[in-house]
């Protein structure tokens, strides 16, 4: 496949942004759940989840990621501060990593520009040297009406973000793979 026809195909996987209650609380929180799958090892995949210079590498153009603190590899309660660029505006974030079983971890703002935000970065060997990766995000929107405006207009955003992260991942992983001589059992097409 080419790249404009893996693009597609992400985006074509999309699951839709849901509402539903926080846990421990009356409030409304967003839901967004996405997955893909890629060819390769889950260690690899896992060992470039765990790099903090990732996130840039797969948050797609034109939003702009400047990390500004964090380890090289990020571990159970490390925190990483960055801003991500949206054209003029400048969202600041810090968020805590939180490792919850071996194979995943929660990405949790401690500040930023919504009231509540956590990741769930999940993933699962799959047969034929594959590995399922899931995306579960739960967000509150800040009731300041500029917070919320930005927040509003990522939140919409999330489905072309998650459809660039999961076909950029692919393909970078795969390049990393081919380059340390990892095989799998089914070569990428």
């Amino acid at each position: 496949m080419d790249v404009k026809t893996d693009f597609l195909v992400y985006a074509a996987k999309l699951h839709t942004p849901e509402n539903r209650k926080c846990s421990n609380s009356k409030k409304v929180c967003m839901h967004y759940q996405h997955e893909f799958t890629l060819q390769a090892t889950l260690e690899d995949v896992m060992d470039f989840h765990a790099c903090s210079s990732s996130m840039a590498a797969i948050t797609p153009p034109p939003i702009i990621v400047r990390i500004h603190e964090a380890p090289a590899i990020l571990k159970n309660q490390d925190h990483m501060r960055f801003t991500l660029w949206l054209g003029p505006l400048p969202l600041h974030w810090m968020v805590q990593i939180e490792t919850d079983s071996p194979t995943s971890f929660i990405d949790r703002q401690v500040t930023g520009p919504f009231a509540l935000w956590e990741h769930r970065h999940s993933f699962t060997a799959l047969e034929g040297g594959r590995v399922l990766v899931q995306d579960d995000v739960t967000a509150r929107l800040k009731r300041n009406p500029v917070w919320w405006l930005a927040g509003a207009g990522m939140w919409l955003g999330m489905p072309i973000l998650f459809a660039y992260r999961g076909w950029k991942t692919s393909k970078i992983v795969r390049r990393r793979s081919q380059a340390s001589g990892t095989t799998h059992a089914n070569p990428p097409v």
